[in-house]
């Protein structure tokens, strides 16, 4: 009897504990809008963090409940963009298109060694190490980081420097972050010269260093007619609002380090 007593009651608090649950799942259950599944299978599903959350899903989420950006997704594109504002039924916004710029000019003809590195062939670990092998520290070290990063494969090393696809390149921005010395910058939408260096030693040091350096000799600053260029710290440094792409500045340039970014395709 005391066997039967006992599955009585096992049997009786298990039922009393399932019927809790189901109660519960009931009336404390969180209804999820429908609108979040749309929003996931509208976005590319790249996952690469580009607009700021965890994960296409998470930024699915902070649309509906956030009041995130509908046009935080490099990616999507403006196709994406205009699918969010459809489901969420909000007027459409301005979608910026950004892709990579490389800010060096040193390859692996122009750049000159400081040291014989026979360390991780990573950037990150090669700049743990006095900067990198490279005797200019202001410019891409060359291990390919940032191709290692890139999930659409827009990136490749010639003579060891990154070169970009602009028509494979969503502008998920992982290139840029994976630079350890930040030569990697997101660039808006437009045709215009940039100086492709970083360094702001003066022209005699960066000479000895790398032959693609600017060196601060003040050319595209008289050239340039509408005074875009002024000099700041050693570097030429070109407005892009004042920049209408004549490319004045980029035939005159002694080291060639400026050149001409193109129109970026339409996302």
């Amino acid at each position: 009897m005391n066997v039967v007593h006992a599955v009585i009651a096992f049997t009786s608090i298990g039922a009393a504990c399932a019927i809790i649950l189901v109660l519960a799942s009931k009336f404390m259950a969180v209804k999820v809008d429908e609108r979040i599944a749309r929003l996931s299978e509208a976005l590319p599903g790249a996952n690469c963090g580009a607009c700021g959350f965890s994960g296409c899903d998470a930024y699915a989420h902070a649309l509906v409940y956030s009041s995130a950006p509908p046009n935080a997704c490099p990616p999507g594109g403006a196709s994406t963009m205009r699918a969010i504002s459809e489901i969420l039924g909000i007027d459409g916004a301005e979608m910026i298109v950004e892709r990579p710029v490389i800010y060096c000019s040193g390859d692996k003809l122009a750049r000159q060694l400081k040291m014989d590195y026979a360390g991780i062939e990573t950037c990150i670990a090669a700049k743990q190490l006095f900067g990198g092998r490279n005797a200019c520290a202001y410019g891409c070290i060359g291990f390919g980081d940032c191709l290692a990063a890139c999930a659409s494969e827009a990136l490749c090393l010639d003579s060891g420097l990154p070169q970009l696809d602009q028509d494979k390149c969503t502008g998920c921005k992982l290139c840029a972050k994976a630079c350890p010395n930040g030569i990697i910058v997101m660039e808006e939408a437009g045709k215009a010269a940039v100086v492709a260096c970083l360094n702001t030693e003066k022209g005699a040091v960066v000479r000895k260093k790398c032959s693609s350096g600017c060196i601060a000799c003040t050319k595209c600053v008289k050239e340039c007619p509408k005074g875009a260029i002024e000099m700041a710290d050693n570097l030429a440094r070109i407005n892009r609002e004042k920049c209408d792409g004549c490319g004045k500045c980029v035939d005159v340039c002694i080291a060639k380090c400026i050149k001409m970014i193109a129109p970026h395709p339409a996302a």
